[in-house]
C-alpha cells in the first residue's frame, strides 16, 4: 500500500444520517426457464425464494466481498422481483442510519440474486456445446440514493 493511501476512507467524522438506496438488474433467460420458473418446475427448487435468501446475504455480507466498503448496521432489506417479457428484473432496497451510503449493498444484492437465479436454471439455458449463447445479466444501476434526516 502506498504511503498516505487509507485503505478504507475514514467516516468517523461524519454524522449519523438515514441511508437508502435503490438498485436493480436483468437476468435475460429462454422461455422454457422463464416458463420453468413461473411454474414452479425448476429441479433446484423455488427461484425466487432462493434468489432473494441470496440478495439479502449479500447485502448482508458487503464488506467481506468489497473490501472498501465499510461494516454498516443494515437496518431493511426488500427484494423484489418482476418479469419484462422472458427476462428476470430483481430490484433490492437497503436502508440504514449510518456515515456512509448503502448503494453497495444494494448492487451486490442485486447482483447475488441474479447470479442465484442464473445457477439455478443453468441447465436449462446451456447449449449443445455447453454454452450460454443467450444468458447475460445486464443494466445492474443504482435506481436510487437517498441521504438524509
Amino acid at each position: 500500500m502506498s504511503e498516505g493511501i487509507d485503505a478504507i476512507v475514514p467516516v468517523g467524522h461524519k454524522p449519523i444520517v438515514s441511508r437508502d438506496a435503490v438498485a436493480s438488474g436483468l437476468l435475460h433467460l429462454s422461455e422454457s426457464s422463464s416458463g420453468a420458473i413461473i411454474d414452479g418446475l425448476v429441479a433446484k427448487g423455488d427461484v425466487l425464494e432462493a434468489s432473494t435468501i441470496a440478495a439479502i446475504q449479500a447485502v448482508k455480507e458487503t464488506p467481506r466481498i468489497i473490501p472498501h466498503c465499510h461494516v454498516i448496521p443494515i437496518e431493511g432489506c426488500n427484494v423484489s422481483w418482476s418479469w419484462e417479457g422472458t427476462s428476470l428484473r430483481c430490484t433490492v432496497a437497503v436502508s440504514a442510519h449510518w456515515k456512509t451510503g448503502v448503494e453497495m449493498e444494494a448492487l451486490a444484492g442485486v447482483t447475488s440474486g441474479l447470479l442465484c437465479a442464473w445457477d439455478m436454471v443453468k441447465s436449462m439455458e446451456k447449449d449443445e456445446d455447453g454454452q450460454y449463447p443467450n444468458t447475460r445479466i445486464d443494466s445492474i444501476e443504482v435506481i436510487e440514493k437517498v441521504k438524509g434526516g
